[in-house]
């Protein structure tokens, strides 16, 4: 088992579960050994996990297992005379009641009030938030019965994530699929913080964008993406609506968010133009190219025929048009990455091009910045509230920004207050 402070300190600040009490209740199906990576997964994101079983499901998955990676060993006895309440004790505990894999059955039980084990009784015990995870073969998920049962589930406020579609038991492929272990994961944090930014639709830039010489060879910069990526799913978890538009190739949970790949800054301008008007905040953590070859070639050029110089003409800078011409409540969030004069430097920028934020980091400094898993940064408010971040990884980092986001939406401080929504 592991212990609170191992928990806490692995404890991932992008999810929040720190400390959080998660009831994980693995029922009988084949899908129940996904449940051993879901549940070392939030140890690994600092939750309390207690695990239930059914019955059924110790037919797919040991006991000790699911009890060596816990928090607490596996309790599947509604009749234990050692713990004769069990289920309205850890009903009440809860932070949430997750179930994965949810089988047919329990969801009928669910939906019929029956409690006739474990995990359905403490199912009908709690107050807590409840997310479903199905996972079945696709007749079971379709027939009638399975979907007036889940109609039903979803009226009274359960949340049910999934089935996916894919692979099957047997064989087999259709819906009924469980959905990944991350997005699991990801499901339950986005519970236990509320979604306090469920009416929200956020944008996200990432990645440094390509502008090709040739249908080869491209100019691009140092940009990973990752500080955007990281960006993307704290937005996620917090509840909003995302859309990632991104030049890098690095996987993103399924589910969540919309994420649009792009390669040039015209793409990424495209992409992001056409969707602005609908955000309520857009983070323009990209490095988008500033020049681009003015004639690419299009065909690969030769070794014999490299050219001696390459003319470069400069791209659009599109976050002045966000800036200066949001609608009225929008957020606008740039980036600077900077060698010298940081502050100077971003403070202009943000005044230039009408932004309520900027991030500002000094990539000429070790673990800064492009390529690595850590930043430092200097969020400049234009309400002067500015705040120094310290050397830390990106996902503390994307916490540090949401939360002066989070801030600006408390204060309506959002886009054409009296305050200088344009800068100018």
């Amino acid at each position: 088992m592991n212990t609170g402070e191992e928990a806490y300190v692995r404890a991932d600040p992008l999810l929040g579960m720190g400390g959080k009490r998660v009831v994980l209740a693995v029922c009988g199906g084949i899908a129940a050994y996904k449940a051993v990576e879901v549940c070392r997964r939030l140890v690994d994101a600092g939750a309390h996990v207690v695990p239930l079983m059914t019955d059924a499901a110790t037919r797919f998955v040991g006991e000790v297992t699911l009890s060596s990676l816990a928090s607490e060993p596996v309790r599947r006895d509604l009749f234990d005379p050692s713990d004769p309440l069990a289920h309205t004790r850890l009903a009440k505990a809860a932070d949430v009641v997750a179930v994965c894999p949810a089988t047919a059955r329990i969801i009928s039980s669910m939906a019929t009030g029956r409690a006739d084990d474990l995990v359905s009784a403490t199912l009908l015990a709690t107050r807590a938030p409840v997310v479903l995870f199905p996972a079945m073969h696709e007749e079971m998920w379709c027939h009638p019965a399975t979907q007036e049962n889940v109609a039903r589930l979803r009226s009274w406020g359960i949340e049910i994530v999934g089935p996916a579609e894919g692979r099957l038991a047997g064989g087999d492929a259709g819906v009924g699929r469980l959905v990944e272990p991350e997005e699991v994961v990801f499901a339950i944090a986005r519970t236990v913080r509320g979604r306090p930014w469920k009416s929200k639709t956020v944008i996200v830039t990432a990645g440094g964008t390509r502008e090709p010489i040739d249908p080869v060879r491209v100019i691009t910069n140092r940009s990973s993406g990752k500080q955007g990526h990281a960006l993307a799913e704290a937005a996620a978890v917090l509840g909003a609506e995302t859309i990632l538009v991104t030049t890098s190739d690095a996987a993103v949970p399924p589910g969540l968010a919309e994420v649009v790949h792009v390669e040039t800054a015209a793409d990424m301008q495209q992409a992001v133009m056409s969707r602005a008007e609908r955000a309520d905040v857009i983070v323009m953590a990209a490095a988008v190219a500033d020049f681009r070859p003015a004639r690419p070639a299009d065909r690969k050029l030769k070794k014999e025929e490299r050219p001696t110089a390459i003319e470069l003409e400069p791209t659009y800078d599109f976050l002045v048009d966000l800036g200066n011409n949001r609608r009225e409540g929008q957020i606008v969030v740039g980036f600077a990455a900077e060698t010298e004069n940081l502050l100077a430097n971003a403070k202009a920028k943000m005044v230039s091009k009408g932004l309520d934020l900027i991030v500002a980091n000094d990539v000429s400094k070790p673990g800064v910045g492009f390529g690595h898993d850590t930043n430092e940064v200097t969020i400049l408010c234009r309400d002067g509230a500015d705040r120094r971040v310290s050397l830390r990884s990106k996902r503390e980092v994307a916490v540090a920004v949401m939360e002066e986001i989070e801030r600006l939406m408390g204060d309506g401080m959002g886009a054409s207050d009296s305050s200088g929504g344009s800068g100018t």
